[in-house]
């Protein structure tokens, strides 16, 4: 028996940034997936770099948002998911540089339902935090609550005060 060939991505680029390294994968023509390191690894840390185009500018994009002259990425991306989940990752995307949403009031704006849970569970399965920016999203109360990785309300935390965002707790 064979097993199943591993999940080895064809563009693989690692960038630095002040919340960890950032994992970018690219099927050539968007970006797939941003992982932020976790504990000091990232999913695809002993494969070797294969950069293209697309992750060359969102490495560039990704800097200038963390040195503060980028609100907005324009970089193409491509989110795989169910469609409940695209229809929240498309309202992430309409959530500005420096606001936060609750989760609730993402669910009613994007899909038409408060269910906070389903929209929470939305929010963590999006495979492009940052260039669809699900640290914009908080409690009803205001409070930042979780995020990519063991120290993820931490990053958020981070993410929303290098936004100026009025966080409450």
């Amino acid at each position: 028996m064979i097993d199943a060939p591993f999940d080895i991505p064809e563009y693989l680029a690692v960038v630095p940034s002040p919340i960890g390294r950032l994992e970018l994968l690219s099927d050539d023509d968007t970006v797939t997936r941003l992982v932020i390191e976790d504990d000091g690894s990232l999913p695809h840390d002993d494969l070797p770099r294969r950069t293209n185009p697309v992750l060359d500018e969102a490495a560039a994009q990704l800097c200038e948002y963390f040195d503060g002259t980028r609100r907005e990425f324009t970089v193409p991306v491509t989110a795989t998911g169910t469609a409940f989940q695209r229809a929240i990752w498309d309202g992430l995307t309409l959530v500005p540089y420096g606001s936060v949403i609750s989760y609730a009031a993402l669910g009613s704006t994007a899909v038409g339902t408060r269910g906070g849970r389903a929209v929470g569970r939305a929010v963590a399965a999006n495979p492009l935090p940052l260039l669809i920016p699900s640290h914009r999203v908080v409690s009803t109360r205001g409070a930042v609550t979780g995020f990519s990785g063991s120290q993820g309300p931490a990053i958020k935390r981070w993410l929303l005060e290098h936004e100026r965002a009025e966080i409450v707790v």
